[in-house]
């Protein structure tokens, strides 16, 4: 039996996981440092009295310090893919915001622009009116906001950054008098009843459940997003990996066993979990790492060597001395099993990059630690939820009776699998457009095989016509995805910036398509989404342009994304008759025909 300190070593793990960000954040007293413009961007904000009496109206201003060579984009900046200034205000109850007035802005010329750019520069206040209601709470109450900001230098932009604000407010009664203050920051300012920005969700689904409906809905909401993760085919090897890792041992106790799920799970819930929580401290995103040709590449080399230890070519096993140490044999002690799922999850990457990307947008935005190890560890429990049940029953499966025949043409099954998967992520790295061709072939071989050529079943009728069943299967399912794969879709134009300006001088709508040749869910979006014959006779009137972000990291790529503000791919744009970005219709990830007509019909003038 396991040894108790082995058995508790992954809970304790998570455990000193989540009290090092709780901790590390008390001790720094703020949020995490900056990322993004928000390292040359500071804030600072202030009241033109000292304490406000009740019914009055008095004005407050937040103060941008912008560094030099920096500028920020202004509110309202002249190139519609900018992103400008903006300040959102959450009033307390019986506080109104009347007005809110941004600082003239600097005309200037940078390299990487063939026009002029609105932008602030230096010191730039931001001033707000403001009236507290006569009947508004005494006391001290805090007014609470968000500042967005872009900043750039001659040759270049960073990516925008979100930055919290809090201005304390002292109340008093409305007998008492105003004493000013801060006169010289106030004195002649004219703050007129311009348009308020009122406070919103954050951009984004989760975002929006976040703030609509609560913590509680927004974690079940995760855990639900993390369990169907399941459905996505990259998961598959997962499964496989599971079944060897656990169909083979001799413990059948079925408590011990499932202990050993549970820590399995929990090897899962670190790795993400650790991904949270170095995305909150950097403000970084790691999507594209994990749709890096590179990482690809060597992920369908690992499932080949995978898939041939499945066909009995050899047996992976942990060297001797190691599984001592992990405390346990044949590389099934917990130590050795917490292991195994610490890096199971590097599979599903590629499929699952982006709802991991949407998280990382939202957790960096937060810049809190605490909240992003608790939502990717609730995003890793949904996800490992049927790995938990696979790993408990996989344990158990040597109490079936005579399950050795059925036990090894199981492993050929996944053996299959694991080549299909691998030899798609080793196309997807090194020959792209002939990636998607490996799942056909492997069905339509591993069907010959299954069915027809592995011997296996010989003398056992019920395992003899599963096996035909599985064969035929495999070949129809292999005619079925050349079908599709030969299936027309939607014409698309290479992306070009000439062709972006004709077609908003023209006042046509565009479509921007962000996509890659290594991008699984990129793939399934031309397959499934853009051969729906409504959704193109729907895009019809739209120019459409693919942009190619193969090479992520290539200037080129990056100009790119800088300016539309793209963190993965597949990313979709729907751009209106004015050049302008859609609200709200961003597409991140995978959508099917039906999500994708819901987005697209909320550009002005779509039917």
């Amino acid at each position: 039996m396991p040894k108790p300190s082995h058995i508790l070593f992954p809970f304790i793990f998570i455990l000193a996981l989540g009290l090092f960000t709780g901790q590390s954040l008390a001790e720094e007293g703020t949020s995490p440092p900056a990322s993004g413009s928000a390292r040359v961007v500071q804030t600072s904000a202030f009241l033109s009295v000292k304490a406000v009496p009740q019914g009055t109206e008095f004005k407050a201003a937040v103060v941008l310090d912008i560094q030099e060579p920096w500028h920020v984009n202004a509110n309202n900046p002249k190139s519609e893919y900018l992103i400008g200034t903006e300040l959102v205000l959450q009033p307390p109850k019986k506080l109104e915001v009347l007005g809110i007035t941004y600082p003239p802005a600097r005309r200037v010329k940078p390299d990487f622009s063939s026009d002029t750019l609105d932008v602030y520069q230096g010191k730039a206040p931001i001033l707000v009116t403001l009236k507290a209601s006569p009947d508004m709470a005494l006391g001290s109450q805090l007014l609470k906001g968000k500042l967005t900001v872009q900043a750039c230098d001659n040759s270049k932009c960073i990516a925008p950054s979100t930055m919290d604000l809090e201005i304390p407010i002292e109340v008093v009664s409305k007998d008492q008098a105003a004493e000013p203050a801060n006169a010289e920051l106030f004195s002649g300012a004219q703050v007129t009843s311009g348009p308020v920005t009122p406070a919103r969700p954050p951009k984004g689904d989760i975002g929006t459940v976040f703030q609509t409906r609560g913590t509680l809905f927004a974690f079940i909401g995760i855990f639900l997003m993390g369990l169907a993760l399941n459905l996505t085919p990259c998961v598959y090897p997962m499964l496989s990996v599971t079944v060897s890792v656990f169909g083979g041992q001799t413990d059948t106790n079925p408590l011990r066993v499932f202990l050993k799920a549970v820590v399995y799970v929990l090897g899962m819930a670190s790795m993400y979990s650790v991904l949270g929580v170095v995305a909150a401290l950097s403000g970084g995103m790691f999507g594209g790492l994990m749709q890096n040709p590179w990482v690809l590449g060597a992920i369908g080399v690992l499932l080949l060597g995978l898939a041939l230890s499945m066909f009995g070519l050899y047996e992976i096993q942990v060297p001797y001395w190691l599984t001592n140490k992990l405390g346990g044999r044949q590389g099934t002690g917990i130590i050795g099993i917490y292991l195994s799922g610490l890096v199971v999850g590097v599979f599903a990457a590629p499929c699952i990059g982006p709802p991991i990307i949407a998280l990382l947008a939202l957790v960096a935005a937060k810049g809190n630690a605490l909240f992003g190890f608790w939502t990717f560890f609730t995003l890793s429990m949904g996800l490992g939820l049927p790995f938990l049940i696979l790993g408990t029953f996989s344990g158990l499966l040597r109490k079936i009776p005579k399950s050795g025949v059925w036990m090894i043409w199981v492993q050929r099954v996944f053996g299959v699998v694991l080549t299909g998967v691998g030899l798609f992520y080793l196309g997807l790295a090194v020959l792209p457009k002939f990636a998607d061709y490996a799942i056909p072939l492997t069905l339509l071989l591993g069907g010959i095989y299954l069915g027809f050529v592995d011997r296996s079943g010989k003398g056992k009728k019920t395992l003899r016509v599963i096996q035909l069943v599985v064969g035929i299967a495999g070949i129809a399912a292999s005619v079925y995805f050349l079908r599709v794969l030969t299936k027309p879709g939607m014409a698309w134009e290479h992306f070009s910036a000439q062709r972006l300006e004709e077609a908003q001088a023209a006042k046509q709508p565009v479509i921007l398509d962000f996509t890659a040749a290594w991008c699984v869910p990129c793939k399934e979006l031309d397959r499934a989404t853009f051969t729906s014959p409504a959704v193109i006779r729907v895009a019809q009137p739209f120019v459409k342009l693919k942009v190619d972000l193969t090479h992520f990291d290539s200037p080129e790529a990056e100009a790119i994304r800088k300016q539309f503000g793209i963190a993965g791919v597949p990313t979709v744009i729907f751009l209106d008759l004015a050049g302008q970005e859609v609200p709200e219709t961003r597409i991140i990830g995978f959508l099917p025909p039906e999500e994708f007509l819901t987005r697209i019909k909320k550009v002005p003038g779509v039917k």
